[in-house]
């Protein structure tokens, strides 16, 4: 009997290796890609974005920067997956490992809660602040509970199920784009005097290639918390949210983990008035677990449906194949 793989299944297997080296090797601790990545932009975002030029210019420029900066590495690794009939393998999970961002995720949050449940609170605003843009220095410890816990549903979606999307669309390519495009977007897409028009491009294009991402997100939180008050929350206050993408990930998360998240935050020196989300009382050191236990549960339940759907095609199609 001879024994052949389909290509659900061989999607899977990837899948469940790359979800399992984030596990047990994390993030790659020296010459990480995405930071070399970003030294990158910052020099092609120097060169580029100088001058006095018209809006019109810096909106061309940044599209020409993005451009530049992502899609010659996925194409790169595009041209990796054929040099060798089973190259794709290495190829697709290295670049899964590389783009996946899940336990990194849950060792900052861990980190910042165990101060916080101890009532260290300088030592957790210091460390809160190395996963949010917002101004740490005068924020309480709901404040810091709070920026926390936005940080682990917002970044549950760009850094974990985002990145699973666009695996389970375009295999390793696909998850790095995604994720090269989530980074520009982080450094670009704020509206500042300097980045307004320049990183237009960057954050238009994470919000199309987030657009279903952020939304079965989404759907994940609500499903695994709960139910009813995730999706209220989602549908009377995602709206609400300056982004289209992040408001319904954090309404719903929010109304998944019962808790009160948004309000007044400081951004470069200037205080934003932002919406409530979600229900309930404010966050603290558990809350913040409990979002990290949201995102791992995700985790598992998406594995667990491609798992049953590759089952489901090699039954469909008969079982393995007799010689």
């Amino acid at each position: 009997m001879a024994f052949a793989v389909f290509p659900a299944s061989i999607v899977f297997l990837k899948l469940a290796a790359g979800l399992l080296a984030d596990r047990l090797l994390g993030e790659p601790r020296r010459c990480h890609p995405l930071v070399g990545f970003g030294h990158l932009a910052n020099r092609l975002e120097d060169w580029l974005n100088r001058g006095h030029r018209s809006a019109r210019a810096r909106i061309g420029l940044g599209m020409l920067a993005w451009t530049l900066a992502v899609l010659p590495w996925a194409a790169l690794a595009l041209w990796l997956r054929g040099v060798h009939p089973h190259a794709h393998w290495i190829v697709d999970i290295a670049l899964l490992w590389f783009a996946l961002g899940a336990r990194s995720l849950t060792e900052h949050a861990m980190a910042i809660a165990a101060p916080l449940a101890a009532g260290e609170l300088p030592l957790a605003r210091e460390r809160v602040g190395y996963i949010v843009s917002r101004d740490t220095r005068a924020l309480d410890t709901e404040g810091v509970a709070r920026a926390a816990t936005e940080s682990v549903l917002e970044n549950g979606n760009d850094a974990v199920f985002g990145t699973l999307f666009w695996f389970l669309v375009a295999g390793g390519p696909g998850a790095l784009l995604f994720r090269l495009a989530n980074t520009l977007d982080a450094m670009w897409g704020y509206r500042t005097p300097r980045f307004l028009h320049f990183g237009r491009a960057a954050a238009r294009l994470d919000d199309v290639l987030n657009w279903l991402p952020a939304r079965l997100t989404a759907l994940t939180y609500a499903l695994l918390g709960d139910t009813r008050r995730a999706l209220r929350c989602w549908r009377a206050q995602a709206a609400q949210w300056d982004s289209p993408n992040a408001g319904p990930v954090m309404a719903a998360g929010a109304g998944a983990l019962a808790v009160r998240l948004g309000g007044a935050a400081i951004y470069h020196g200037r205080t934003e008035n932002r919406p409530v989300l979600g229900e309930g009382p404010p966050a603290d050191a558990a809350i913040l677990l409990h979002a990290v236990r949201l995102v791992r549960h995700g985790m598992l339940l998406w594995l667990a449906v491609c798992g049953a759907v590759a089952a489901l095609v090699f039954l469909l199609q008969g079982g393995p194949p007799h010689a």
